[in-house]
């Protein structure tokens, strides 16, 4: 009689991931499989939440763009070695934004890590590579770590100041069944501090004695959007916004200057100013002009992060904890009264900055119109880095709901549209718009079979200005000669059909509320190549605001 064999448990690692999708809601985790994953995307297929790219940089993107997008976590799945080589760089743009996004990658077996034999894919110090572009990184080097680890990655992506988190597990450790009792840090806790470091009183005593406050939001004030509102409104204050803050409140509400802060209209507006109460942000060089801006003559700074406080500007008061927690404790103290006349110029403000870049981009003007008209308020916009983008889509176009706003903040071209595929995943009854360069698209033109193969609803407005638009300007402007900017350009409406994707040229304003309301009546990935020749120069050429000798 031959004895009773028990059936092995199932492999730890690849059931914890399924669990912390299945936990969060994640319609998909985005990646490349590989022999050094292998066990995780089949897990991930299996349980119905896996998307196939084409690059891993792809994977992070989408991971990010979903993470933004849905309001919660992103996954990401690459190799080791080259794929996670590959993934650095998106971890950037994921570090920069503070997406909440966890990158799971393999390694070699766990009894050759760090030996320099070769062994396939094996690369040099991955971990400090992994280390030094996310907000924690972590290697399992044996069973017992895996469920624990996981949790913990988790917990550290979601705890605010939020980041991507990168696992890296050896491909042995991915078969391992666990081999200890289920615990460690949950993942439902994002770990935020109950309690602000700082002078309150001082705070409101200032913010109680102004005649002419305004809140600057940046990304670290989106969590509390609603609070942040409220407070503006009960509190008559006008809001200005970083690139990241936009949406808090609705944008084309009287309050809302937006981000104008660095157009002359908007410092003219902080000129008058006399509190300023900054509320995560980060006081970027290109929202700032180079840190040229000047700021209210009093400032009030909430950040999460110690180091924060008065590292771009000085501050009078600075108040460490999060956006929600400070804001109520301000709510609570603060008195009432009436701003209506400083209202009045905040709102005449809105409308002129407006005007004046309406101005300045001409028949572009059209097609931003288009857009809001036609895009459901929830449908993400997402813009990579190009003029159009630069010079009005991260200004002009209304952003209604701060879940729509996904752009490149670390200022890298051609992830766009790795984060429009994980946009529209989190967001599929939808359509989602990608502003792209040709010269951005050209990244990772590859993912358009990833376009193609899910069937997701993406307007792709490829302007094409035959190079590099934003660097070309920039050498016009302060070089006087043409460096590397002028590439060749394929046919996108073949480009297209390749790809089973319909194509529309967009050659004239006129024609732009016609053209995208058939794109986005196709439902599924279709493509509007804005001819920039055809459809006309904007009468004040876009120049990045960085400072060049």
């Amino acid at each position: 009689m031959s004895e009773a064999v028990s059936p092995a448990a199932p492999p730890a690692a690849p059931a914890t991931l399924c669990e912390i999708a299945a936990a969060h809601d994640v319609a998909a985790a985005f990646g490349i499989v590989s022999v050094h994953n292998q066990p995780l995307v089949d897990a991930l297929v299996a349980a119905g939440r896996y998307t196939a790219v084409r690059h891993e940089a792809t994977a992070v993107n989408a991971a990010d763009g979903y993470s933004r997008v849905a309001d919660s976590l992103g996954i990401a799945v690459t190799s080791t070695g080259t794929g996670a080589g590959n993934a650095a760089g998106s971890l950037v743009e994921a570090l920069t934004a503070g997406s909440r996004v966890l990158h799971v990658t393999g390694n070699i077996d766990a009894g050759y890590l760090g030996k320099g034999r070769g062994v396939i894919h094996e690369t040099k110090a991955q971990d400090r590579m992994l280390a030094a572009v996310s907000k924690a990184q972590h290697t399992i080097t044996d069973p017992t770590q895996i469920r624990p680890v996981f949790r913990r990655a988790v917990a550290e992506a979601l705890t605010a100041p939020t980041g991507p988190v990168s696992v890296e597990i050896p491909i042995d450790l991915q078969y391992a069944a666990a081999v200890q009792p289920d615990s460690g840090p949950r993942s439902n806790s994002n770990g935020s501090p109950d309690a602000i470091v700082g002078d309150l009183d001082q705070a409101v005593a200032l913010l109680d004695g102004a005649e002419r406050p305004v809140v600057w939001a940046g990304g670290g004030a989106v969590p509390a959007r609603e609070a942040v509102a409220e407070f503006c409104r009960r509190f008559a204050i006008p809001l200005v916004t970083s690139n990241a803050g936009r949406g808090i409140i609705p944008e084309g509400d009287p309050l809302v200057i937006g981000n104008f802060a660095a157009r002359p209209g908007g410092q003219d507006l902080l000129d008058q100013a006399d509190v300023l109460l900054s509320i995560g942000t980060h006081f970027r060089s290109n929202e700032t002009r180079h840190y040229k801006l000047r700021l209210p003559p009093t400032h009030v700074q909430i950040d999460v992060d110690p180091a924060a406080i008065g590292r771009a500007y000085p501050c009078d008061v600075g108040l460490v904890g999060t956006a929600g927690v400070a804001i109520a404790e301000l709510t609570d103290r603060l008195s009432e009264r009436d701003r209506s006349d400083w209202l009045a110029v905040a709102s005449d403000t809105a409308v002129s900055v407006r005007q004046q870049l309406e101005a300045d981009i001409g028949p572009y003007a059209e097609l931003c119109r288009a857009m809001r008209s036609l895009l459901p308020d929830d449908a993400p916009l997402v813009r990579d880095v190009t003029i159009p983008a630069s010079a009005w889509g991260n200004r002009l176009l209304p952003v209604l709901d701060p879940t729509t706003n996904v752009n490149a903040r670390g200022g890298g071209i051609g992830q766009g549209l790795g984060m429009a595929i994980g946009a529209a995943t989190a967001r599929s009854d939808v359509p989602t718009a990608l502003m792209v360069g040709d010269g951005g698209l050209a990244v990772h033109l590859g993912e358009f079979a990833t376009l193609a193969q899910e069937q997701l609803p993406v307007v792709v407005l490829i302007f094409n200005d035959g190079g590099y638009g934003v660097l070309r300007n920039l050498q016009d402007a302060h070089i006087g000669r043409r460096s590397g900017v002028d590439l060749f350009t394929p046919d996108f409406a073949a480009l297209a059909s390749a790809f089973s994707m319909p194509h529309r040229r967009l050659d004239s304003p006129d024609k732009a509320h016609a053209v995208l309301e058939q794109a986005i009546a196709d439902g599924g990935p279709t493509v509007i190549e804005v001819d920039c020749d055809a459809f006309g120069p904007m009468p004040v050429p876009f120049v990045p605001p960085v400072p060049v000798p």
